[in-house]
């Protein structure tokens, strides 16, 4: 599930949508392990929120949602410490290209460890995947930065803070380009190169904070701190960010 309480940090990736047979939740679900050491994701949680251990972990994935495509939640077994990952199918009419999406959703806790480790939980996930980008941020930053996707005819009132105006995903022109900025930002090859990073002269400070990734991604970090929106300065990163990448949000003209 995404983080959807204050205490979450929530990390999202957007990957080519699941075909017959596809082993891609297997690996993410071994990344996620691989990327928290002492987290072992073999459990679920039922419709009325209890965990369920999982006898054959790997037939469950296979399965699917029942409800569609995707790949059903898988959690660890610690209400102290709760790790869960799920993946939902995005149907073509509403992803960027036209094209179905495989849209995974992790919640780490918002705390010193899942902090520390959420850069590589997010490699991780994100190259298991084999995605197209995805971002890691916390609840309360979130909140703001979902509200910069408009429809305006539905809610004319700007975004919050000042930040731009992102368009819906269906809008967007290709799966590459990245709906909307976070604290944490993978972008796989492809994405840089439609976004135009890195830039040597532009990116001096972004590249500080930024790492390859095996497969010539990058995961690039906005604030070395957690991203606080209420802090000036972290607001004011997410902002220059934004305007230095106007094709994220499909802002760019066409």
């Amino acid at each position: 599930m995404p983080a959807v309480q204050e205490n979450e940090l929530g990390i999202t990736v957007y990957a080519p949508a699941l075909v017959s047979t596809d082993s891609r939740p297997l690996a993410i679900v071994h990344g996620m392990e691989r990327a928290l050491p002492g987290v072992s994701l073999e459990w679920t949680i039922s419709q009325e929120g209890k965990r369920i251990p999982l006898l054959n972990r790997e037939a469950w994935l296979a399965r699917g949602r029942p409800d569609g495509g995707g790949f059903p939640l898988v959690c660890n077994g610690d209400e102290r410490y709760p790790v869960s990952v799920s993946g939902w199918e995005l149907s073509a009419v509403s992803a960027p290209g036209g094209q179905a999406e495989l849209d995974v959703q992790v919640a780490l806790p918002l705390a010193e460890k899942g902090i520390a480790a959420a850069a590589d939980v997010l490699e991780a996930v994100a190259e298991d995947a084999r995605a197209f980008w995805g971002h890691a941020t916390p609840f309360n930053a979130s909140v703001d930065i979902a509200r910069q996707t408009k429809n305006w005819a539905a809610n004319p009132r700007p975004p919050p803070r000042g930040l731009p105006a992102l368009k819906l995903p269906e809008k967007i022109r290709s799966p590459e380009i990245p709906h909307r900025l976070g604290w944490l930002n993978y972008w796989s090859a492809a994405t840089a190169r439609a976004i135009g990073f890195p830039d040597p002269a532009r990116d001096t400070e972004l590249l500080s904070r930024a790492r390859r990734t095996a497969t010539g991604g990058w995961v690039v970090r906005l604030t070395d701190a957690l991203l606080d929106l209420d802090n000036p300065a972290h607001l004011d990163a997410l902002k220059r960010a934004y305007e230095r990448f106007p094709e994220i949000g499909g802002r760019a003209a066409p």
